[in-house]
C-alpha cells in the first residue's frame, strides 16, 4: 500500500525539547523541572497558532511516559515514544477542546482519571484549545485539577486564555509560547530547504517569515505551497504574486514619501501597488511594522536619523503609527479596500504634521521663562541701534514740550484727532525738526503718527 505525502509542517515537527525553535525559555523550565523531579500536575501552554504548544506537550508526554523515564534525551527506537507522537499511545489522550466541550464528556474523563496507566508511568491528558470548553464543563474539572490522583498530569493548550477561569488557571503552571522571530524562521526554512533540496531566495524566504506572523507552522506550510507552485527554484516574485504581497522596497518608499508628505508620490505607489493585486489589509500592516521600527530606532538613538530619512520627531511618528493603526478596521472591512486605505495614509500624514496642544504651551513656558522679569533688564535688552540713535538725537534735549495741542482722545474720536495733527502747521514744524534717522525709524519700524512731541531723559526711571 502506498504511503500519502506527509506535508512539511507534520515531517519537521520536533520530536525532541531541543528541536523546538524559539521558545528556549520554556525548554530549560521543563528540562530542569525533569531533571530535577519537580513535576507539575497540570500545565498551561499559552500562545498564538503555530509557536510550538502541542508539540511540547507531546515531548513533555514522551519524557514523562519513555521507557526508564523521566528523561529529557528520549530515545528514538522507543516504541512508546514512537506511540506517543504519532497519537496511539493509550495512556496519553488527546482531546480536542471544541468538540469535546460539554459536561458530561469532562465527568467520563474524571471517571477515566481513577484508572491507573496500562503501559506508562503516568495517564497524561492533552487539551487542545482548552478555552472552547463551557463554563459548566471548567467547573466539573476543578476538583480533580486540583487534587488529581498521582498518576495524572494534565496539559492545556490554548491560543485565548483570557477565555479560561481563573480559578483553572490558577491550578496550573503556565507558559507562554512567544511569536517565533522572523529571522529564526528564515534559518529554519534554509535547513528544510537544503534537505528537501529547493534553492529559494533569501528575499523570498523573509517575505514567507513576514507572512507566517511568528508561526513556524504557518511558515513551514507556505513553503510547502510554493514547492507545489515553483517545484524547485522558488524567488521573491513568487511569494508576492502568490500571497498579494508589496515588496520591502515598495513598503519602504511608502513610507517614506508619507514621512516628507510627497502627496503626489503616496498616490503613484497606492495606484502601482493596487494594479498589482496585492492585499492592501497586508501591505498597511507591514506599514505599521515598519514604521513601528523606525519609531524604536528614533527612541533608542535620539542624535541620529531614523531609518525612513526624516527628520519627523518620535511624537509625530507615534501620531503617524497611531493613524495607521486606526484605518485598520476599515480597510479590512470596508466596502472599496482602495479608497479606505487611501484615506487611511493621507489621514496619517496629516495626523503626524499636527501638533499636540501640550508640546506647545510646553514649548511656550521655556520661551517666557527667558524673558527678561526687570525694567532695568528691559533696558538693557533695547538693541543698541535704537538706543543709540534716541540718546544721540538733539532735539530730544533742546525742542520744548509741544503745549498746543491739548486735545485727548477723551474728548475726540481718534478720526477728529488725526484730522486735527494733520492741520496743525505748529506740530509739522516741531516734526520737521526731528533727525531724520529717529523719523525713519518711528514712521517705517513702528509705524508712527506724530500727535505731540516732547523730550525723553533715558537716565530717568520708567
Amino acid at each position: 500500500m502506498e504511503v500519502g505525502y506527509q506535508v512539511i509542517a507534520r515531517r519537521w515537527r520536533p520530536n525532541q525539547f531541543d528541536d523546538v525553535v524559539g521558545q528556549d525559555h520554556i525548554v530549560r523550565t521543563l528540562k530542569n523541572a525533569i531533571i530535577t523531579k519537580r513535576i507539575a500536575h497540570a500545565y498551561l501552554f499559552v500562545g498564538p497558532r503555530g509557536t510550538g504548544k502541542t508539540s511540547m506537550a507531546r515531548c513533555l508526554a514522551k519524557a514523562l511516559n519513555c521507557e526508564n523515564g523521566p528523561m529529557v534525551q528520549t530515545p528514538e527506537d522507543s516504541l512508546i515514544c514512537q506511540d506517543i507522537m504519532k497519537g496511539n499511545c493509550m495512556d496519553v489522550i488527546e482531546i480536542d477542546g471544541a468538540s469535546n466541550n460539554s459536561v458530561d464528556q469532562v465527568r467520563q474523563l474524571r471517571e477515566d482519571c481513577q484508572y491507573a496507566p496500562a503501559q506508562c508511568s503516568y495517564k497524561i491528558y492533552i487539551i487542545d484549545e482548552v478555552h472552547m470548553l463551557s463554563t459548566s464543563a471548567f467547573n466539573a474539572l476543578l476538583k480533580t485539577l486540583e487534587e488529581p490522583p498521582s498518576h495524572v498530569k494534565f496539559i492545556f493548550a490554548t491560543t485565548e486564555s483570557q477565555k479560561i477561569l481563573p480559578t483553572i488557571v490558577s491550578r496550573c503552571q503556565r507558559f507562554e509560547f512567544r511569536p517565533i522571530p522572523a529571522k529564526i524562521i528564515v534559518q529554519q526554512l534554509i535547513n528544510i530547504a537544503k534537505e528537501e533540496g529547493i534553492t529559494i531566495e533569501k528575499k523570498a524566504l523573509e517575505s514567507i517569515a513576514r507572512l507566517a506572523d511568528g508561526g513556524m507552522r504557518d511558515a513551514q506550510s507556505i513553503f510547502d505551497q510554493l514547492i507545489s507552485f515553483c517545484d524547485k527554484e522558488i524567488r521573491e516574485k513568487d511569494v508576492l504574486d502568490i500571497y498579494g504581497l508589496a515588496s520591502v522596497e515598495q513598503v519602504k518608499g511608502l513610507s517614506k514619501a508619507m514621512v516628507s508628505a510627497n502627496y503626489e508620490e503616496i498616490l503613484m505607489y497606492i495606484e502601482a501597488i493596487a494594479d498589482e493585486g496585492r492585499d492592501l489589509y497586508r501591505v498597511l500592516l507591514d506599514l505599521e511594522d515598519y514604521v513601528h521600527s523606525a519609531l524604536l530606532a528614533s527612541i533608542r538613538h535620539k542624535e541620529k536619523p531614523n531609518k525612513l530619512g526624516a527628520t519627523l520627531s518620535t511624537e509625530s511618528l507615534l501620531r503617524l503609527l497611531e493613524a495607521l493603526h486606526a484605518g485598520e478596521f476599515a480597510v479590512k472591512t470596508g466596502l472599496s479596500e482602495k479608497v479606505n486605505f487611501e484615506i487611511t495614509l493621507l489621514k496619517a500624514v496629516e495626523e503626524s504634521r499636527v501638533r499636540a496642544i501640550d508640546s506647545l504651551i510646553k514649548e511656550f513656558t521655556i520661551l517666557a521663562s527667558g524673558l527678561p522679569k526687570e525694567k532695568e533688564q528691559k533696558k538693557k535688552n533695547l538693541p543698541s541701534t535704537i538706543e543709540e540713535t534716541v540718546s544721540n538725537s538733539n532735539f530730544m534735549h533742546e525742542v520744548k514740550p509741544y503745549e498746543g495741542l491739548e486735545i485727548s482722545k477723551r474728548e475726540k474720536g481718534i478720526d477728529e484727532l488725526d484730522d486735527d495733527i494733520q492741520n496743525d502747521d505748529d506740530l509739522n514744524e516741531w516734526v520737521d525738526k526731528i533727525p531724520e534717522p529717529t523719523k525713519k525709524l518711528l514712521e517705517e519700524k513702528f509705524n508712527g503718527k506724530f500727535f505731540a512731541v516732547r523730550s525723553i531723559n533715558l537716565s530717568e526711571s520708567e
